[in-house]
């Protein structure tokens, strides 16, 4: 029975390579993890019946960037929620048991509506997976995503795509 939920210290065990082995999929290590637990991981449900996650980064006012984006007018930067949900869909094939390290491929489509500002308290990732792929070896997953800031939506991606590479 596969975990469902995954806490902060679990996270930081899977950015070491403790939580799928040594040469899979990682998490980065912070400042980059852009989320502070995974609250749901499923294999079957999802707007595709492909699987989904949410997740979820509690918002500090001493965020690292914060400081540098921008001078006295502070905003988390668009690119790290996209890159959170990349991690989430390359986190999704790793728990899936799939070998090899992840990395981001693209993306069709992204549009920021909102944005992160200090005030917010909590930001949600929201994935929908559409696909997983194995051609000559390599794993691809394909994935719709939302982001919410308080429960409000301000980004949305289609078709994130990561894949797992064996090296």
């Amino acid at each position: 029975m596969k975990k469902n939920s995954f806490t902060y210290d679990e996270l930081i065990s899977c950015g070491n390579g403790e939580l799928f082995g040594p040469g899979n999929a990682k998490l980065p290590l912070p400042p980059m993890l852009m989320f502070d637990r995974i609250t749901e991981i499923n294999e079957d449900n999802g707007t595709f019946n492909k699987g989904s996650l949410k997740a979820e980064l509690d918002i500090k006012e001493d965020l690292w960037f914060f400081d540098c984006h921008f001078k006295e007018d502070p905003v988390m930067p668009g690119c790290l929620g996209l890159d959170a949900m990349w991690q989430l869909v390359g986190f999704y094939l790793g728990w899936l048991g799939n070998p090899g390290k992840g990395r981001a491929l693209g993306v069709s489509t992204v549009k920021f509506t909102g944005e992160v500002l200090q005030n917010v308290r909590n930001v949600r990732y929201e994935i929908d997976m559409k696909k997983v792929m194995a051609p000559g070896g390599t794993t691809v997953g394909l994935a719709n995503g939302l982001v919410f800031a308080d429960d409000k939506k301000i980004y949305s991606a289609e078709n994130l795509k990561v894949g797992l590479f064996k090296q």
